[in-house]
């Protein structure tokens, strides 16, 4: 494919994301990381039945809360209006067990709550079950636009091309000189995900459809093609959390210097169903 090519494809392909930055500004404050969450009152906080890499014994283990949004103050930033302009949007995770969304059995390992009625919310209690690890330093949160470029399995996914078929040397020299480099650590609201495996697209299509992932794809002909087919269009990223977030006695980790990314389809971003989205986790 030439360069030109290349240029018309990425820029097509292009998508609006809100990049963050924690503990520091580079525009609009915009939301918290870590601390305890603004809820509504009767607010259930989430647990999640699993064991540990430390702790062979399944039982409920309270969420980690990661982050939370003011919706108003993130309107003028989301270009293309896909988020709630009203309320606070909260993401949660469960730390110990850091479970990866291969397959169904990983539903519960995250939640994201959308409280429209912000005058409402007021701090929660952290659950006593909650060690003092996972109780993440307060911490503001910043944004501003910026167009986003699809990674290189997303845009070969989105032309139908097997691996090598697409140059990659040539695609990622068109992508730095639209996008530049990457930033490190990588967060992001929308746009397209920093991907350190493959596309995760069709992981969420296929675990939505009842399939684990995690020993090798043995998945009926029908439903693999529809994937293909359909999951780059129908899931997006929600939110993108990398490794990296510091303070001077706390470090955030995924896996091996990994990201977590919450998906969710676009219809039901659009009917706000905040309860079905998926969360992946990518690292070296």
């Amino acid at each position: 494919m030439k360069e030109t090519d290349l240029k018309s494809l990425l820029r097509g392909m292009a998508r609006n994301a809100v990049r963050l930055e924690i503990g520091g500004e580079i525009n609009a404050e915009i939301g918290r990381f870590g601390g305890r969450p603004d809820v509504p009152p009767g607010f259930v906080w989430p647990f999640f039945d699993t064991d540990t890499f430390d702790d062979t014994t399944v039982k409920p283990r309270p969420l980690s809360f990661l982050a939370q949004f003011d919706c108003a103050a993130l309107a003028p930033l989301d270009l293309d209006g896909l988020l709630p302009h009203e309320g606070v949007l909260s993401f949660f995770y469960e730390l110990y067990s850091q479970r990866w969304g291969f397959g169904p059995e990983d539903t519960g390992c995250s939640r994201v709550f959308w409280f429209p009625d912000q005058t409402v919310l007021c701090p929660a209690e952290f659950p006593a079950e909650l060690d003092g690890f996972c109780r993440l330093p307060p911490l503001p949160i910043y944004g501003k636009p910026e167009p986003d470029h699809p990674d290189y399995d997303d845009a070969a996914l989105a032309l139908g091309k097997a691996e090598g078929e697409l140059d990659l040397d040539a695609f990622e020299a068109v992508r730095f000189t639209l996008s530049g480099e990457k930033n490190t650590p990588s967060h992001k609201l929308l746009g397209w995900p920093d991907i350190i495996q493959t596309s995760m697209t069709m992981q969420c299509e296929l675990v939505s459809r009842g399939h684990y992932l995690g020993g090798g794809w043995n998945i009926p002909e029908a439903d693999l093609l529809a994937a293909e087919q359909t999951s780059l269009d129908g899931w997006r990223l929600l939110f993108q959390l990398d490794s990296g977030v510091q303070t001077e006695d706390f470090s955030l980790d995924f896996g091996d210097s990994g990201s977590i990314y919450f998906y969710i389809r676009k219809e039901d971003l659009a009917a706000r169903r905040f309860d079905r989205v998926w969360l992946i986790l990518q690292c070296c």
